[in-house]
């Protein structure tokens, strides 16, 4: 068994787009992967009392190469009355530590469709404006060496393409 170590974030983007980003980093290294469909345990908040629910969590583990023990799970669940909070979690070994691992996460932050640590003011608004992921999502992402001040992401190439 490897030692590894679990990063869980809460992220703007939906869970498909999560994954796909993942697995193009995944298919360049050459790494095999072994897809995961679980569920896991959420509490959505009804008036005063929680409601135990299962969200339907997907994701991938790395069977071969520098990455082996490395997944990536992602689920989403509606914490209050409307709205949906999306949640990836890295199981990260001992041997992707460091250089590696920060090269990593930034090149998946980079081909992620949107910012993964921003969300709108409606999106904010029906979940629940203060909510604390909000903040801890930035929290965790500049702890991973990422500077959330600006993100420039995948939609690069098409703003070079398109400048006059």
């Amino acid at each position: 068994m490897v030692a590894s170590r679990l990063l869980e974030i809460p992220v703007s983007v939906q869970p498909v787009d999560a994954i796909r980003a993942m697995r193009l980093i995944a298919e360049s290294r050459g790494w095999q992967t072994k897809l995961i469909e679980e569920s896991r345990m959420v509490h959505r908040w009804a008036i005063v009392m929680p409601i135990t629910r299962q969200a339907r969590v997907i994701g991938f583990h790395v069977t071969s190469g520098e990455a082996t023990g490395f997944s990536i799970r992602t689920w989403s669940h509606t914490p209050g009355s409307a709205g949906s909070l999306v949640f990836v979690s890295f199981e990260i070994p001992r041997q992707l530590e460091g250089d590696r691992w920060d090269s990593i996460i930034k090149e998946w932050v980079i081909g992620l469709p949107r910012c993964p640590w921003k969300w709108t003011f409606g999106e904010r608004s029906r979940l629940g404006y203060m909510l604390p992921e909000f903040k801890r999502s930035r929290v965790q992402f500049t702890k991973q060496g990422i500077d959330t001040k600006s993100w420039i992401g995948s939609n690069l190439d098409l703003r070079k393409k398109f400048e006059p």
